[in-house]
């Protein structure tokens, strides 16, 4: 059994009730984050410059990261931040890379998934030292990810992954409203692909680069119907759950409803074809909403839960990721990185944060502006109330290599070549001997 298996797993999720709670807390007063503190290479008057390596800035509003890092520096007259910004994919490879390489940025954003190997490969900080250093409150924090009791990553904001359905294509399709089961979303999938040209009724990446579309796009559907992909913390892949699932999916992709190319597409692709115009459905995150206005301002889009299986009528579990945060272990300068961590988590800048990313606070006093000002954000927020935040993936060892193998084998499974049943065998043998 490797290191990494041995793991006691620990991890705290945010739970739906303490979000809500967070959003619904009053806001006011400034808690802006500390004067860089003794001990430090900044309070020498030394000037430090930090590299903060994340893919948040290109899908927020021009300049909304750079301002904030901009109040920081002149919080931290001593301390610059230079931010290393590229969408997800090439983010996700250049942290990767430093992190075996030992030349991690100082500040990492991070998702959930990746959080296990760091750990095991020693080169994220250990926050729960940093955070005792500094002596801070982790009370105001809505959830932290751990591994052996200590915390290595901590949520900056949230985002769920709703259904999105063009209106104007269903409607032209003749679907009046947006499906709510199964059943009703296979009907609605085949009446836009109907429609012809390019036009197909549902979008489904599932790149073996960046097999994140396993989790988001595929055990979605699994949550959404209550199920699970676990049992008792192991895998449990063969149940009825998943079972149904991957036979879901599968006849969608024999009805010939989902965009072409899904083999070889990643999560930016996806969006790219709703924002276009060349899809009925998709299912993605929250913090695209931005994106999708700014690149097509005439689209005529809303967002619904995800459909669950016909009859059921327990509560939904919506998928969730995190725009993650910590410090790489090979930062000369924790003390100094720590600091910018603290200054994102902070009651009034989490706020304007999770406003402008159009995502849920990691802060539980924070409470983002769009609550009150954006129609479709509310519908999200209501969405997200009615059902329980799932994301099983979050801190299992070798996340990504668990959606990589689930991935292959789904592959093999839509293009014939094996049984549903086959399928989910290997998978459950592969993952049994990560865990």
């Amino acid at each position: 059994m490797s290191k990494g298996a041995r793991m006691r797993r620990s991890v705290s999720v945010i739970s739906a009730a303490v979000l809500a709670l967070g959003l619904a807390a009053c806001g006011g007063g400034s808690d802006s984050a500390a004067p860089a503190g003794s001990g430090s290479a900044a309070a020498s008057g030394d000037q430090v410059t930090l590299e903060f390596a994340q893919w948040w800035e290109p899908e927020l509003p021009a300049n909304a990261l750079r301002g904030m890092m901009d109040e920081f520096e002149k919080q931290n007259p001593n301390i610059k931040v230079k931010l290393i910004s590229g969408p997800y994919s090439s983010t996700k490879e250049q942290v990767i890379a430093g992190a075996a390489a030992g030349t991690m940025s100082d500040v990492v954003g991070l998702d959930g998934a990746w959080v296990a190997d760091f750990v095991k490969q020693g080169s994220i900080a250990d926050l729960s030292k940093l955070m005792a250093d500094a002596g801070y409150d982790d009370s105001q924090l809505a959830s932290q990810v751990q591994l052996e009791g200590s915390t290595y990553m901590i949520p900056v904001v949230n985002f769920v992954y709703p259904m999105f359905t063009n209106t104007d294509l269903l409607t032209k399709a003749g679907v009046s409203t947006a499906p709510t089961t199964r059943t009703e979303f296979a009907d609605a999938a085949a009446k836009v692909s109907a429609l012809g040209g390019d036009t197909k009724g549902w979008v489904l990446p599932l790149s073996l680069e960046a097999p994140n579309g396993v989790q988001n796009d595929v055990m979605s559907w699994v949550w959404a119907s209550g199920g699970s992909m676990l049992k008792d913390g192991k895998p449990a892949v063969t149940d009825a759950d998943v079972t149904g699932a991957v036979d879901y999916v599968k006849s969608l992709w024999d009805a010939k409803v989902i965009a072409p190319g899904s083999f070889t597409m990643k999560e930016q692709d996806k969006v790219e074809e709703f924002t276009n115009g060349r899809v009925g459905m998709m299912i993605d995150s929250l913090a695209h909403v931005n994106q999708i206005r700014e690149k097509n301002p005439n689209l005529n889009f809303d967002i619904s839960a995800i459909p669950a299986t016909d009859g059921y009528s327990g509560k939904r579990g919506i998928p969730y990721a995190s725009w993650g945060i910590g410090v790489a272990e090979n930062s000369e300068h924790k003390a100094e990185a720590f600091k910018l961590v603290q200054f994102l988590m902070s009651k009034d800048v989490n706020s304007q944060l999770s406003s402008v990313a159009k995502a849920f606070p990691g802060n539980k006093e924070s409470v983002p502006d769009y609550v009150q000002s954006d129609a479709l954000m509310k519908k999200a927020f209501d969405i997200y109330q009615s059902g329980y935040p799932a994301n099983e993936f979050v801190g299992l060892p070798a996340a990504e290599d668990l959606m990589r193998t689930f991935d292959t084998e789904l592959q093999a499974v839509l293009s014939g070549d094996e049984s549903t049943t086959d399928g989910l065998q290997k998978v459950q043998q592969a993952w049994s001997e990560k865990f």
